[in-house]
């Protein structure tokens, strides 16, 4: 768009990337109306800051778009199905989510996207990239899903590369962000009450790589990522490459010997690897999370970042919290809190980094069914603590598939909930057990994000007599 006061602008939702994409509007001139369905405090506020520069704001607002509107701006909270979107469809409006608007707003010397997705791991895998990019000199910083707004980015800051973290609700109004290189970790379910269907979840997720310009990047591991790529639209050239915690094959990045090596991004590739890191370069060390290294490996060398800058990179890495981070232990148990295990696939993912595990979970479960887990993990199980609005779910597929596992049930509200709850877990486990808080569900039933969660796991934890702090054994 090359005239922005030419269109007028109806932003849906006036939470965080909503008022961000409504002030941008404003400054590039455009005509802004508001709406939102909510009319609370944080709403007002924000109503009357934007309503004195200029736009219109409608608060409560339940009806269609508003009459004379081009464009419909809607936030990643909003349903694809909802009946706003509807409207402006049926109407001939077109839809942009914060990822065009980004898009369409960057300068023309702007900085390239590399964009990061998945089920599980897009957090720890962007900041990891970021990471790497800073420590190859680079400006940079980590936005989108995570961090800074990406529209502020592109807006106000002067970079060289974003590292972009991409949720599913960001990706269906999607129609000309052409990253540099882009990558889906993984897909499992998720979000099946926010599309409707799994299908409608994935085919969100595939959108990831169209128009990618320099590298496909797919999970070797995970065939529906290697589908999406071949299937996605790219630009003329761009490669789809592998990243795999196996040795790797032609065009992939892989692990061969304790070592991350690279065999996509050097020009002997037929025949030899470029060594970038060690795995114990990698914090934390599970499985999956090396997994996460290697993919924002392959990114950092679409873009060009050396070997050695890897490498830093991950040394000089700090990671989130609530992500496999250990507690501490008391008598030989050690407590790790993985709160952002937000759906089942991610709580498998962290049962499979330990053995012999007292395991805590529940909260809502987004219409997930939980069967294929229990299968899977109910060799590892010591006992389970469930807690949470759907912990009756999860109950109902430990005794269908591992009746001979302890189960206790916490029934408490919000308040003492999980002091009981690790007492509980406290009870059920032996000396050399792992009492993981991986809940498989969100935490909005009890806690005031997953973060909350995990810190209350963490303090009633270090209440228990006996308690020794992790940092005294390092972070697992």
């Amino acid at each position: 768009m090359t005239d922005w006061s030419d269109a007028t602008f109806c932003v849906a939702g006036i939470g965080i990337a909503g008022y961000a994409a409504a002030d941008a509007l404003m400054q590039m001139g455009a005509q802004v109306t508001i709406v939102d369905e909510s009319d609370g405090e944080r709403q007002r506020e924000r109503s009357r800051i934007l309503g004195e520069l200029g736009a219109q704001v409608h608060l409560a607002h339940r009806g269609p778009v508003p009459e004379r509107i081009d464009v419909l701006v809607v936030s990643p909270g909003l349903r694809p199905a909802s009946p706003l979107i509807a409207d402006a469809q049926l109407r001939g409006i077109d839809v942009w989510g914060e990822l065009e608007l980004a898009w369409r707003l960057r300068k023309p010397d702007a900085a390239a996207w590399l964009c990061v997705t998945g089920t599980n791991g897009k957090t720890t895998t962007t900041l990891m990239l970021e990471s790497m990019l800073r420590a190859a000199g680079l400006r940079t910083v980590s936005a989108g899903n995570i961090g800074s707004s990406l529209v502020d980015a592109v807006m106000h800051d002067q970079l060289d590369v974003i590292a972009v973290e991409v949720g599913a609700p960001q990706l269906p109004f999607v129609t000309s962000m052409s990253p540099l290189a882009s990558v889906c970790l993984n897909v499992a379910e998720d979000h099946v009450d926010h599309f409707g269907s799994m299908q409608a979840y994935s085919a969100a997720k595939a959108r990831v790589y169209d128009r990618s310009q320099i590298a496909a990047v797919y999970n070797v591991e995970d065939p529906e990522t290697e589908r999406m790529v071949e299937a996605a639209e790219v630009v003329e050239g761009c490669r789809a490459i592998g990243f795999t915690l196996g040795v790797p094959g032609l065009s992939m990045l892989g692990v061969v010997d304790d070592v991350i090596v690279d065999r996509a991004f050097i020009p002997n590739r037929d025949r030899e690897a470029q060594e970038l890191a060690l795995v114990s370069d990698v914090r934390p060390g599970a499985p999956h999370n090396v997994a996460n290294a290697v993919a924002a490996a392959a990114l950092a060398r679409a873009y060009g970042v050396t070997a050695s800058a890897v490498r830093d990179g991950l040394r000089g890495f700090e990671p989130a919290e609530h992500r496999i981070a250990t507690v501490g232990s008391v008598g030989g148990v050690q407590f790790v809190d993985d709160s952002k295990a937000t759906n089942a696939h991610a709580a498998m993912t962290s049962l499979r980094a330990y053995p012999s595990v007292v395991w805590i979970a529940g909260g809502l479960a987004k219409g997930q069914d939980f069967d294929d887990l229990v299968v899977a993990a109910r060799d590892r199980l010591r006992a389970v603590v469930l807690l949470g609005q759907d912990r009756a779910v999860l109950a109902g597929a430990l005794a269908r598939h591992a009746p001979n596992v302890p189960v206790s049930e916490v029934t408490k509200g919000e308040t003492g909930a999980m002091e009981e709850v690790v007492a509980r877990a406290m009870a059920s486990a032996m000396p050399g057990d792992t009492v993981l808080l991986a809940p498989g569900c969100a935490s909005w039933d009890m806690f005031g994000d997953y973060a909350d969660r995990g810190r209350q796991f963490s303090a009633a934890v270090r209440a228990l007599p006996g308690f020794t702090n992790a940092a005294r054994g390092g972070r697992a």
